[in-house]
């Protein structure tokens, strides 16, 4: 599975949210979005999402344009955005059930999905509760599950870590290391830890455009680099130009 974003710019009024952006994502391992709060990550998901329309550009998955045909991308989506929208006077079960419905899944499939789930993200006891009694994380873990219900293809996670504690990052990270085998799964975040360990591929977005793309280990030599011949400069007095 492929997904191709080609040449996509946003734009909102006087601000321009993408500007001219391409980059092609495959399955078989998690793609890092990474880029400091505003950079455009957010805007990049919602296009991909099909929940905004571009400007000007495309997104294909496997050759289909998303755009003309959104139902394409839906059916085979799990996304989780930036502020989990949840229904306070819900039990988390039952606003699992309802995201089940969503997704046409059956009865007995969606309650054996929302079980394990639940055990997944250490929710079973809480699984009866009110969301609006629940922590920031735990609403953050009720909103992954719902993004993986019906087994998606295509997962787009935005900064799925904000609330969880250092155990359950990393057993997110590595429940999505192991969908993202046969899957195309987009973890965008700006904290670089969770993806340096995660992600076989990165790409680095900052005002809107594309400044680096590569593996983590190319990007942590090249930012080394940098680094060296910045104090190189700094102590030899020359300065960067």
């Amino acid at each position: 599975m492929t997904l191709d974003i080609q040449h996509i710019t946003q734009k909102y009024a006087s601000k321009t949210a993408l500007d001219d952006f391409s980059l092609t994502i495959e399955s078989g391992g998690v793609f890092g979005l990474v880029g400091p709060n505003g950079a455009g990550k957010s805007t990049l998901m919602k296009i991909i999402a099909t929940l905004l329309r571009p400007t000007s550009g495309q997104v294909l998955l496997d050759g289909i344009n998303i755009q003309k045909s959104p139902s394409t991308m839906r059916k085979v989506l799990g996304y989780l955005p930036q502020d989990v929208a949840v229904y306070p006077n819900l039990s988390a079960r039952e606003f699992l059930q309802y995201a089940a419905s969503l997704k046409n899944l059956s009865g007995k499939a969606a309650k054996q999905q929302i079980d394990d789930l639940l055990t997944i993200f250490h929710l079973t006891d809480a699984g009866s509760r009110r969301l609006s009694d629940f922590s920031g994380g735990m609403r953050q873990r009720v909103g992954i599950s719902a993004a993986l219900l019906g087994d998606p293809q295509v997962i787009v996670v935005d900064e799925p870590s904000v609330g969880l504690d250092p155990e359950e990052r990393i057993g997110l990270r590595n429940l999505l290391c192991d969908l993202a085998q046969t899957r195309i799964v987009l973890l965008s975040t700006h904290i670089i830890s969770d993806i340096e360990t995660t992600a076989s591929a990165l790409a680095v977005i900052q005002h809107g455009k594309l400044l680096f793309h590569g593996t983590p280990q190319t990007f942590t030599q090249d930012a080394e680099n940098m680094e060296s011949a910045y104090l190189r400069c700094v102590h030899s007095g020359e300065g960067l130009a």
